[in-house]
């Protein structure tokens, strides 16, 4: 392979432009040589006529370096231009000319302002609660419909749906919650032991995970699993034309995919929230029996006196509403996927984050009017 020439045609002190003449095959391999010898030939010439009638090869790189040069040039308010060349070069140096539209080096990125951030999030927020309000719009009219044709919903799947969200589940539930009852034993009996409320304990454990610590630490761990599972799934579905596919058949995606995912959670997630609850207050006992050396029989009843059954039923309430939270949200964003494998993971994502703000936000709102009604 030859190396890039050049030569002189005229005498720029004659009062006409720089002429060179560039031949041979121009590659990157010979850029650094490339550069030196054009750059030396030119030097301060503010008006340049580059002859590439027989260059035979030009690749990317070398003429990247050439419109960078003849950036340069303009940049100092000379002219460059490129005579001669076959379609093929000339093509390729159209496709590397950044005079056109400016700096050839890309431009630093806006760092968005406080404002541009909260309007952005904003905008998404009002965006996401729009679409999941219509989303459950076409799952209640899907239901109606289900209740007419119960055939028409994919009611064999609901087995394994359960399976999966509930017994998979149990192990993580059951430790995850036996441990919360457990270190919110430890810190209640360190405060409690110093006042001689030993016996407290257990009013402090059970009403605390009853009410609120048990179905709201299930509802996050089913988040966790199921949630973005049905996302991932869903997701999947839409970007491979799956679901495209079931409209085509004639079949209601919300039908057919997302009522089957929320009637499930409808009937694990409270049964885990009774384990979690029994778990946690086993987790206190723990902590009673061998922080306290309190009876087994004193932590047992002290609970049955602290906990009734009204105090399960809020707790039971609550998994209800956080299941229906966590089957629309996750479903809604599954559903909602658009941008290959990438989007699957910003919709996964984007599920979980916003069912997690879903929880706590319905969470308050029925700490709230439960605390009005016991007054």
């Amino acid at each position: 392979m030859a190396a890039p020439s050049f030569t002189l045609s005229s005498d720029p002190a004659a009062g006409g432009p720089l002429r060179l003449r560039l031949a041979g095959s121009v590659v990157l391999d010979d850029g650094a040589e490339l550069w030196r010898s054009l750059r030396g030939a030119m030097r301060a010439a503010t008006e340049v006529d580059l002859d590439l009638a027989a260059v035979d090869r030009l690749d990317g790189g070398a003429a990247a370096l050439l419109a960078a040069i003849a950036s340069e040039v303009t940049d100092r308010g000379g002219r460059m231009q490129f005579a001669g060349a076959s379609p093929d070069v000339a093509r390729l140096l159209d496709l590397y000319d950044c005079r056109r539209g400016g700096r050839c080096e890309k431009a630093s990125p806006v760092q968005p302002g406080l404002l541009d951030d909260v309007g952005s999030f904003a905008h998404d927020a009002a965006a996401t609660t729009k679409a999941i309000l219509a989303f459950v719009g076409d799952l209640v009219t899907g239901v109606v419909q289900a209740i007419r044709r119960p055939r028409t919903v994919h009611f064999g799947e609901l087995g394994s749906l359960i399976e999966r969200a509930g017994a998979d589940g149990l192990p993580i539930v059951v430790l995850i919650n036996f441990l919360v009852g457990a270190i919110l034993g430890l810190q209640g009996a360190i405060q409690l032991h110093r006042f001689g409320g030993d016996q407290f304990l257990a009013n402090l454990v059970g009403l605390s995970i009853v009410r609120e610590l048990g179905p709201l630490m299930t509802a996050i761990l089913v988040t966790g699993r199921s949630g973005a599972a049905y996302a991932a799934e869903l997701g999947t579905m839409t970007v491979n034309e799956e679901i495209d596919g079931l409209r085509t058949l004639g079949q209601d995606p919300q039908r057919f995919l997302v009522f089957p995912r929320v009637l499930a959670l409808l009937v694990v997630l409270p049964v885990l929230t009774v384990v979690g609850d029994l778990v946690g207050s086993l987790g206190g006992l723990a902590i009673a029996m061998t922080y306290l050396d309190q009876p087994t029989v004193v932590y047992l009843q002290s609970l049955e006196r602290a906990v009734h059954l009204d105090d399960v039923g809020t707790g039971l309430l609550k998994s209800v509403a956080f299941a229906v939270a966590i089957g629309l949200i996750a479903c809604q964003r599954g559903l909602a996927t658009r941008g290959g494998a990438a989007g699957v993971g910003r919709s996964t994502t984007s599920a979980v984050v916003v069912v997690l703000f879903a929880l706590v936000g319905l969470d308050a709102v029925f700490t709230w009017i439960f605390s009005l009604l016991d007054w």
